[in-house]
């Protein structure tokens, strides 16, 4: 029995209608290096989403696999509470630093959703340590994604993640997204001021992705609705959370998105990148207001949130590394430049619309026209024919997106700018109407 198949019996796959393994079965990888997976059955794919964002400089880097295995020889876990060690405390200056001290307190966990979750009950328990336990609402925005934990999903505005359980969510306020494409930053910014001056004093925080609302279809927004964000919670006393989790770690280009409007917010969130994709983790940074609101002799004051796993010495010495690619290596600025100019005949084709671009991520909308002839499962066979040609996509609906790794060389972009039209040319070809005549992957 093949891997794919013991993986369709055995593995309950991520963000998957497991039935759908019955058309499109998971390809097997064997090892990666670089931006490239390697299947089982030879050939390799180039990994144009960073499986999944977190391969911040590709696959088996040499400065993050070494400090993970120099840490695995020293100490390889202790709890968090009560004791500490130097890669949870570097890794946590070295980002405070970043910020210029804006935001001086790191809280440890191991995923995004879980940072998120994070972020939310500090919004709300510094209220209630204030004295305004009213404050229990937050506002999300239209097209945001922040997770899929119960508190998570109560922010989130995807309906294929969330509807299945409403019921189990708290109420929460939706907000218009500044999307571009839609109504903008301005009008955005003053539809969010006036839902604020409605709901009173009981909103404890207002989340939302800085730059770009990723999983909501690559909606970008320019730094000027930030930066009327940011005053507009100021000067009510309202949090403010920033999800960098898919746009922090450089992805747009400065470490933090946030640094694009030159603000901080109150609470900011991160995962992915951060340890370059090798090892689970994510942290929750917050400002000098937000930690001393939890100071207390009183122990149920204190933020007495906690996971097994927080603050893991080798996860965290991974995040070392990562700041210290970020601080001694620019190529990544040249490679953004270079892709981007690969791509620029690919933007122009009529099938697409809306092309769009920051820091290394790349998005186009299929245009009407090619909306209409599109099948109807468009994603999933843009996924499927991929890998046929050698490219891990994944899009979001009908918008097409590639977010690879920070380092890629000629090849590997020449191979992305010659597949990726290949791709859209064989799945448009195909009609709504017929039934798709998928084959396993077979890598060229």
């Amino acid at each position: 029995m093949s891997l794919s198949e013991r993986s369709r019996r055995a593995v309950w796959h991520p963000c998957t209608q497991m039935q759908a393994l019955d058309e499109f079965p998971p390809l097997a990888i064997a090892r990666a290096e670089g931006p490239w997976l390697y299947p089982e059955g030879g050939g390799r794919v180039l990994d144009t989403i960073s499986s999944w964002w977190v391969c911040l400089f590709g696959h088996r880097h040499p400065t993050i696999h070494g400090a993970i295995k120099d840490q695995l020889d020293a100490l390889d876990h202790t709890l968090l509470a009560g004791l500490t060690h130097e890669p949870a405390v570097a890794l946590a200056e070295g980002l405070s630093r970043r910020t210029g001290g804006a935001l001086g307190h790191a809280f440890y966990a191991s995923d995004g959703a879980s940072a998120i979750e994070i972020a939310l009950k500090m919004a709300h328990h510094a209220c209630v340590n204030r004295g305004q336990p009213q404050r229990r609402g937050f506002v999300f925005l239209e097209r945001s994604y922040h997770g899929e934990t119960l508190g998570a999903l109560a922010v989130t505005d995807v309906p294929v993640f969330r509807e299945a359980y409403q019921r189990l969510l708290m109420p929460s306020l939706l907000a218009p997204s500044p999307d571009a494409r839609g109504m903008g930053s301005e009008a955005a910014a003053q539809r969010l001021e006036a839902l604020l001056d409605e709901a009173g004093d009981t909103i404890a925080g207002v989340v939302l992705e800085p730059m770009i609302q990723a999983a909501g279809g690559m909606a970008f927004h320019d730094a000027h609705y930030l930066r009327r964000v940011r005053e507009i919670t100021r000067s009510r006393g309202i949090a403010l959370i920033a999800d960098e989790i898919a746009v922090g770690c450089g992805r747009t280009g400065p470490f933090f998105a946030c640094e694009h409007a030159g603000i901080w917010p109150d609470l900011l969130c991160l995962s992915k990148g951060i340890t370059g994709g090798v090892l689970p983790l994510s942290v929750v940074l917050s400002s000098d207001g937000i930690y001393e609101a939890f100071l207390s002799d009183e122990v149920g004051r204190g933020f007495l949130h906690s996971h097994s796993y927080s603050g893991n010495p080798l996860a965290c010495r991974a995040g070392m590394a990562v700041l210290s690619i970020f601080a001694n290596d620019t190529t990544r600025i040249d490679t953004a430049a270079r892709v981007s100019a690969a791509l620029e005949e690919f933007s122009r084709r009529p099938e697409l619309c809306h092309a769009r671009h920051l820091g290394s991520i790349w998005a186009w909308d299929l245009s009407p026209q090619a909306a209409e002839r599109a099948p109807a499962d468009f994603a999933a066979r843009v996924r499927h024919v991929g890998l046929q040609e050698g490219l891990l996509l994944r899009p979001i609906a009908q918008t097409l997106y590639v977010m690879p790794p920070l380092h890629l060389d000629a090849e590997a972009i020449d191979h992305l700018t010659d597949r990726l039209p290949r791709v859209l040319d064989r799945v448009l070809s195909h009609s709504s109407r017929e039934a798709p005549a998928w084959t396993t992957p077979s890598i060229a």
